[in-house]
């Protein structure tokens, strides 16, 4: 056999007859149309950008003190206000995705009161002592965590190392037994109004 007999000059290559060839299509190459890959073709730069994801929602209970209530109310209220207040379609988008982050932590709060005993709890001011400083914080809900103004939320380390601990006792934190020590543990009245 020749070699211009062995080469097909028309027709599908052979692995297309065995693949394609018992369905009854072939793939033609035609010069004259005007047809483009769908990699080369981009319909608007839309397609492109990034997805804008929700801003995230922290996992577990929504525990917020009275004024943390307060200050997702005010939230809302002001983006409600900034919304109102733009014309740029792209800067309303990001609006409202933060209004729907607002709303969803607004509607899955639960408020919490100040423990009855002199116990550390959700508004509670703690001043305790850790390697030899005296510090105090004031635990709260995390949405108005704030760690530069002394607020910690109910879900850190620290925190949760010092929920239900009272005045006069050490407890365990980052591995070491008394670690820290309770100093004075008081209803911060900020947190409730």
């Amino acid at each position: 056999m020749g070699r211009a007999q062995r080469l097909r000059p028309f027709g599908p290559p052979r692995h297309f007859v065995a693949t394609f060839g018992a369905q009854g299509r072939f793939l033609r190459f035609r010069p004259e149309s005007q047809t483009m890959s769908v990699a080369f073709r981009r319909e608007g730069d839309d397609e492109h950008k990034e997805p804008e994801f929700e801003l995230p929602i922290a996992v577990g209970p929504n525990l917020v003190t009275p004024r943390g209530l307060r200050l997702l109310g005010e939230a809302v209220e002001r983006i409600e206000a900034e919304i109102a207040a733009t014309g740029d379609e792209e800067a309303r988008k990001k609006l409202q995705r933060r209004l729907r982050y607002f709303h969803t932590r607004q509607s899955t709060a639960d408020v919490q009161e100040p423990p009855a005993d002199a116990s550390v709890g959700i508004g509670s001011r703690v001043t305790y002592r850790l390697n030899k400083a005296d510090k105090t914080i004031t635990i709260v809900g995390g949405d108005e965590a704030d760690p530069a103004l002394g607020c910690v939320a109910f879900s850190a380390p620290l925190a949760r190392a010092l929920m239900g601990a009272e005045a006069g006792e050490s407890v365990e934190y980052q591995g070491r037994e008394d670690a820290i020590a309770l100093l004075a543990v008081e209803t911060d009245p900020e947190t409730q109004l």
